[in-house]
Order: C-alpha cells, then sequence, then structure tokens
C-alpha cells in the first residue's frame, strides 16, 4: 500500500449514460464531439488548430474508454491496442447530474434522493426565502431572481448591482442558489455571511448548494469573476471514502473545491487554486506532503466552469490538451504502490443545447508503477472508484460499488 490520488476531470463525460434520455441528454458526447469538431478544423483558432491532441490521456485509455461508452473511437486520435492502465468507464446511479452527487458517489456514496430545484419563472426563488433574507441580512433588495448564466448575469445586472448595493441571486439546471457580488463595492466578507444566511433558509427545499461568486471591475465589459468562489453545499448524507480515512488517522488532501463539495468534512489538508494549472501545481504539492496511505483528492474545474458552461468547444479543446501536457509530471512523482486513478464528475457536452451539465458515462483510467494493464469494462456505478481505493488504501469497505483490483 502506497497513496491513492482521485483527479477530477470537471465535466469530461464520454457519451451519454444509459438514463441520458431521461434528462433530455440522449446523444450529448463531451469527450466524443469535441474530437470530432476538432478533426472537422471546427476548433481551430489562434490557440490550437487541427485534430485534439491528448497523447498521454489516450495513452492512458480515455479513447478506448469513449469507444467502449459510445461504440465509436474518438475521431483524429490514434487507437492504442492496448493502454497502459486499467481503463473502462462508469454510469452513475445517483438522481443528478451534478457536482456534489458525481462525487460523493465516486467516494463510495450514491446518493438515493432527489435534489430540490428552482423553477424555470421569473422570479424563480419562493417570495418567503427571499423575503426572510432580505430581512436577515439587512439588504436593499435583491437582483436577478431567475435561471441565468453566471458571467452573462454579472454583465447584465453588475452595474446596477454596485449602483444599489443589491446582490445579484440566480439559479440554474442544478439544485443551487447562487450569489453574485462585487468584492469592492459589496465586500466579500458580507458576501460569505450572506451565503452563511442562505444556507439554512434553502434546506427545507433540498437544495445542494448556495454558491457565493465574487467579482470584480467597474463596467459591464470588465466585470470578471475572481478566485475566491466559496460553496456552502449540504454535507454528504453517509460515510464517505474521506471519513473512512480520516477515522483511522490517513492525512486526506484536498486540491480544489473538494473541500467545499464535502461540506469540510474528511478532511486534513486544503489546498485552493485558481485555474488547472494551480491546481496541477497543488496537486504535486501534495503528492510530495503525502506519506503511505493517504489520499489525494482534486477537482480541475476549467473544463466545466470556463469552457462547458460557456458552450466554448476550442476552449475545451485546448483545455484537455494543456492538462494533457501536465500529465507525465504526475506521472513522474509516483513511486511503486501509488494508485492514481483519472475520471469525472458528469458531461457537460459545449454541443449540447443550453449552458448545463449533460448525464454522461465518466471515464476511470487507474494508473501507477508496476500495474498490469486491462480492461475494467463497463462499471455499473461511480462508485466502483471509491470502493477499488478503499481496497488498495486497507480502509473499511465502502457501502456501495464493487473494487476493480
Amino acid at each position: 500500500m502506497a497513496r491513492a490520488i482521485l483527479l477530477v476531470m470537471d465535466s469530461v463525460g464520454i457519451g451519454g449514460a444509459p438514463d441520458a434520455a431521461d434528462f433530455g441528454d440522449e446523444g450529448s458526447d463531451t469527450f466524443g464531439h469535441i474530437a470530432a469538431a476538432c478533426a472537422a478544423g471546427e476548433a481551430d483558432n489562434d490557440i490550437r488548430k487541427g485534430p485534439l491532441q491528448v497523447p498521454n490521456m489516450n495513452r492512458l485509455g480515455l479513447c478506448r474508454a469513449a469507444e467502449a461508452s459510445t461504440g465509436r473511437h474518438p475521431d483524429g486520435i490514434e487507437r492504442i491496442k492496448m493502454p497502459q492502465s486499467i481503463w473502462g468507464h462508469a454510469s452513475e446511479v445517483s438522481k443528478g447530474k451534478d457536482t456534489p452527487s458525481g462525487h460523493w458517489e465516486l467516494a463510495g456514496l450514491p446518493v438515493p434522493f432527489q435534489w430540490g430545484y428552482f423553477p424555470q419563472t421569473v422570479p424563480t426563488f419562493p417570495a418567503d426565502l427571499t423575503d426572510a433574507l432580505i430581512e436577515q441580512a439587512a439588504l436593499p433588495g435583491i437582483l436577478g431572481n431567475k435561471h441565468a448564466s453566471g458571467t452573462q448575469i454579472i454583465a447584465e445586472l453588475g452595474e446596477e448591482h454596485v449602483s444599489s448595493g443589491k446582490p445579484i441571486c440566480y439559479t440554474s439546471a442544478d439544485s443551487v442558489m447562487q450569489i453574485a457580488a462585487h468584492e469592492d463595492h459589496f465586500g466579500l466578507d458580507r458576501l460569505y455571511s450572506l451565503c452563511e444566511i442562505a444556507r439554512p433558509l434553502c434546506d427545507p427545499l433540498n437544495i445542494g448548494r448556495v454558491i457565493a461568486r465574487p467579482f470584480l471591475g467597474e463596467s459591464a465589459d470588465t466585470f470578471q469573476r475572481t478566485a475566491n468562489r466559496r460553496d456552502y453545499s449540504v454535507p454528504p448524507p453517509g460515510v464517505t471514502l474521506l471519513d473512512h480515512a480520516v477515522s483511522i488517522g490517513r492525512r486526506v488532501f484536498s486540491i480544489g473545491k473538494i473541500d467545499d463539495i464535502f461540506a469540510h468534512r474528511g478532511i486534513t489538508d486544503r489546498i485552493k487554486a485558481d485555474g488547472n494549472d494551480a491546481l496541477f501545481d497543488a496537486t504535486l504539492q501534495a503528492l510530495n506532503e503525502a506519506g503511505p496511505g493517504d489520499l489525494v483528492f482534486a477537482n480541475f474545474i476549467d473544463f466545466d466552469q470556463l469552457y462547458g458552461h460557456r458552450r466554448d468547444v476550442a476552449g475545451y479543446a485546448a483545455c484537455l490538451e494543456a492538462f494533457d501536457r501536465r500529465l507525465p509530471e504526475l506521472e513522474s512523482q509516483l513511486v511503486k504502490g501509488d494508485f492514481a486513478v483519472l475520471t469525472a464528475d458528469h458531461g457537460n457536452d459545449p454541443t449540447w443545447t443550453g449552458t448545463d451539465h449533460t448525464r454522461e458515462n465518466v471515464p476511470v483510467l487507474a494508473f501507477g508503477p508496476g500495474l498490469e494493464p486491462r480492461s475494467a469494462g463497463h462499471m455499473q456505478t461511480f462508485a466502483d472508484v471509491g470502493q477499488t481505493l478503499a481496497a488498495h488504501l486497507a480502509l473499511p469497505p465502502m457501502g456501495a460499488g464493487a473494487s476493480f483490483i
């Protein structure tokens, strides 16, 4: 037993899940559609051109996992006969296609209940929620109160927010209430306090997250969200892989938003960072500090936040290529006995309609020095990942999933 490393490429799905039609996502394929656009020259720009270049993830089995999921090998990428990993694809059994459900299930805890969601109406939030929020936070009112893209609603309402002092409240297809406010004019600590007030107000509605969305700038064309986002999540409804590890004295390193996703539970070491490159640096830092039996758990957010939700195919392709170029750095730090898993938590097909997550299978690529390559096939739940990591770390078995080692 050495270390376990769980790397989540946020939203890098590989084709519609068996129940995708129930979510309106039949035919979605985040990775496959990006590869097809690149092969057709539709994702060329000043940053990247031509077929998608992900040789390291291809070597580790990403394209073979995508082929097994969809029945089609991704366009423009060489087909590897035997990947250098234990490779497969997994389907989610949790009821939603949101970030907490995907991560909790990867950590061995599927979500058996349905989250609450705000309706596609204007206003979207119930009056008793917004009235209580305004009263308890001593606000002059709120702006937004609808479904919206975060960047678009800041451009639309940011100037009015600055002049009026009213925070921007909005939601999406996820189970979430998001509150955007200017770091200087409204105040970052005040925004966090506002979200802390909103969190219990959302609990009776079974809303998964309240998210603070701070931004800076002085006009609609200069407003830009900052790295000081904070998620106020419902705690996992049961024991996760992280809880098991901490309970017997192991260190659990959370990189990026993992700490927020798990409501700060089952974590010993927290490293925040802004953007995939900084998150990769933080992951390497954690690996330098982690000892035998420890878990490093990282979320790489840019795929989803910057490109999936904004339906930016070229940007998403460039982001995949940049991430791929850095993988050898991580591989070079692995020692005998280390067990790394590269996966995702849902899809966010940038060629799909709307701006929300897509219900997709995810890749599961397990690698490390001396690991014997083979296909792990189709995993019926993301929880197979958590069960496998528990087995590797000699932790108590999880309540769901089957180990593939």
